[in-house]
């Protein structure tokens, strides 16, 4: 005995399979980005802050821990511009535009010239006379 059951939608196409698949790796590497970024500054400034709370109460931590434990929280910070490059490719195609020291030799940088004429949207351009604009 068979139970009738509702039709199965259908198959869904190679592209939208191609661009769900691409889709979750772009959020599976957002979301791993941010677990590290917000995972080290957690790890860098939690002890910081209980330490600070700690000395308002019984004003019992020493000083040269205190100093350690904020270069910690500093060290954090110049953290992120080494850990937004590794892991995020966009970050890394504008730091190369904008940083002679991290420019491909492949990408020559463009002419003031060049980029004067694509600005303009101009090329040579036909004279023209007072009467031909009136």
């Amino acid at each position: 005995l068979q139970v009738p059951h509702a039709p199965s939608q259908p198959l869904a196409s190679n592209e939208s399979k191609r661009f769900t698949n691409k889709h979750s790796k772009k959020a599976l590497k957002a979301s791993l980005t941010l677990g590290i970024l917000l995972g080290m500054f957690f790890v860098a400034w939690l002890p910081f802050f209980i330490t600070n709370v700690a000395q308002a109460v019984c004003g019992c931590v020493p000083a040269g821990f205190f100093d350690v434990l904020t270069w910690l929280g500093y060290c954090n910070s110049t953290m992120n511009p080494i850990i937004y490059p590794l892991f995020m490719r966009d970050f890394k195609r504008a730091m190369g535009k904008f940083l002679p020291c991290c420019r491909r030799p492949a990408e020559p940088r463009p002419s003031a010239i060049s980029l004067s004429m694509r600005n303009s949207h101009s090329g040579p351009r036909a004279p023209t006379s007072l009467k031909n604009v009136l």
